[in-house]
């Protein structure tokens, strides 16, 4: 495969969509493609946006010893200190130049500075220009904002000298979109089914209907001396590692995985896991579906509560990822007493596309035919070019009313906001606390140190918390939280739902 990706870096600039089946070497197939590419058209560098914070970590570090520490910059969102009152604008962090031959960043922090317009933002956005741009985990950008996003790339393309890389194990259709229609694909991977078919390593099993509860889910994967369990909700993640750590059969810590937790905190429990995966000792994961785009585990035994085709194909990825069983198992899950309104927050209509698609009367999430007819289906349901808030950017970029494009473009629908919570060095963090409240100036190295002693927790929930007397503010949009920090699952704190309204 790697062979193949770096030979098609002879092509010339454009679109290259990048299927490959998880576990394939994405990361450094995607590399070597971007490095070969920009030397053999002369570009000025490699650009690689990944859509979470602890993917960029990792595909960083794989990046650094491919290319050298000096020659790789990590840059990914930080406290927000534009927000500060006018009389202390001047302690704003300004925004990193991305002055790097490999940079290494997140798809909002990229996105959302091409859309804004504030001049902090937008420092980097000349660095773009003659860029090899490499979109690991495409399946992950937000259908809402894809008619913009998709516009801005091929802007990139046929007018800055850049070419783009779609990296994803779920390839989106997005050459079936009037916004890409009459563009060629210039092909990485010329044949990926029978790369698919070659590397396929688990079986699907579907526990749909009847619905088990998710006491029923950890009654069973207490069975499993090494089992992940994967949800949607940071409290359906709460409720099933609760359950499960009362009943777990095996000799081993069982541990949970979510952004309500510090990064650090997330760090040390992969670390974790790794560690005992690779002795073959007993350990049980619960977590959100942070741990399935691109995280490096492989567990025998794979539990995913329902989701869309690409949400189950990547959580099958952390199944027998290395190939050292002759097939992993992969348990798809509909919870009976699951977060239902949550989940539709969070997925909205894919998930009911899917379930037409992809499943037990259906095919498997790694049927590369059926994958595009969902993708294909799912964009026609949404309306994804007829209407929404992606038309109204475009309506609004066409007359260049940049002000209304800077406010209507969100990569993430529920804003979440960076809380400092009690977990790591007492003594750094406090002392890093100490220097956010000073009134001088604010290094930048502050901001970036502290972030590994920061959680998340969506902007209505920390407000709430701040007015029950459980977190304050301390900066901007940082947060100090005072309630309760468990041990293993982080900030505990529950907020009403609205109804589900049968939904």
């Amino acid at each position: 495969m790697y062979e193949e990706v770096v030979a098609a870096a002879s092509q010339e600039r454009g679109i290259f969509p990048f299927p490959a089946p998880t576990g394939a070497g994405k990361t450094i197939a995607a590399g070597g493609f971007a490095v070969h590419h920009a030397a053999r058209h002369g570009m000025r560098r490699v650009i690689i946006a990944v859509p979470f914070t602890s993917i960029t970590e990792q595909n960083a570090t794989v990046y650094r010893t491919l290319f050298g520490d000096a020659n790789v910059l990590e840059h990914h969102s930080s406290v927000d200190l534009d927000r500060l009152p006018a009389n202390r604008r001047w302690q704003r962090l300004a925004a990193e130049n991305w002055d790097a031959p490999v940079v290494v960043t997140t798809t909002v922090q990229l996105f959302q500075s091409l859309f804004d317009r504030r001049p902090e933002a937008m420092r980097k956005v000349h660095r773009l220009a003659g860029s090899v741009i490499v979109l690991d985990e495409v399946q992950s950008l937000p259908d809402k904002m894809l008619l913009p996003i998709l516009s801005a790339l091929r802007h990139l393309t046929e007018y800055f000298g850049a070419s783009v890389v779609l990296a994803s194990a779920t390839q989106p259709a997005f050459f079936d979109l009037d916004i890409f229609r009459d563009l060629e694909p210039r092909e990485v991977i010329t044949q990926p089914q029978p790369l698919y078919d070659r590397l396929r390593r688990v079986r699907y099993t579907w526990r749909c209907s009847p619905k088990p509860t998710l006491k029923q889910i950890a009654d069973e994967a207490a069975q499993e001396p090494q089992v992940l369990l994967i949800v949607n909700t940071t409290g359906d993640a709460g409720k099933l590692h609760g359950a499960l750590a009362k009943v777990w059969k095996h000799n081993g810590p069982v541990l949970h995985l979510s952004t309500r937790m510090a990064a650090a905190h997330r760090r040390d429990i992969l670390d974790k896991v790794r560690e005992l995966l690779n002795a073959d000792l007993p350990v049980a994961v619960v977590s959100t579906q942070l741990i399935e785009a691109g995280v490096d585990l492989d567990f025998p035994v794979v539990y995913r509560a329902m989701a869309p085709a690409e949400a189950l194909q990547q959580a099958a990825g952390r199944s027998n990822r290395n190939g050292r069983l002759a097939e992993g198992r992969v348990i798809v899950f509909e919870p009976a007493d699951g977060n239902v309104w949550g989940t539709q927050m969070v997925y909205g209509a894919a998930l009911e596309t899917s379930r037409a698609h992809i499943g037990p009367h259906g095919k498997d999430p790694d049927d590369l035919d059926a994958l595009r007819t969902y993708y294909k289906a799912r964009y026609t349901v949404t309306n994804l070019e007829g209407s929404g808030v992606g038309k109204r950017i475009q309506d609004r970029r066409a007359v260049l009313d940049f002000p209304v494009v800077a406010k209507e473009f969100k990569m993430i629908d529920e804003l979440t906001v960076p809380v400092l919570v009690p977990y790591g060095n007492d003594v750094e963090r406090n002392s890093l606390r100490n220097r956010l409240r000073r009134a001088d100036h604010i290094e930048p190295w502050v901001l970036r140190r502290i972030q590994p002693y920061l959680a998340a927790l969506p902007t209505r929930l920390a407000q709430q918390a701040v007015k029950d007397g459980k977190a304050t503010e301390l900066l901007g949009d940082l947060y100090e939280w005072h309630g309760t920090y468990h041990p293993n699952r982080g900030i505990e704190f529950t907020y009403p739902e609205p109804e589900d309204d049968n939904r």
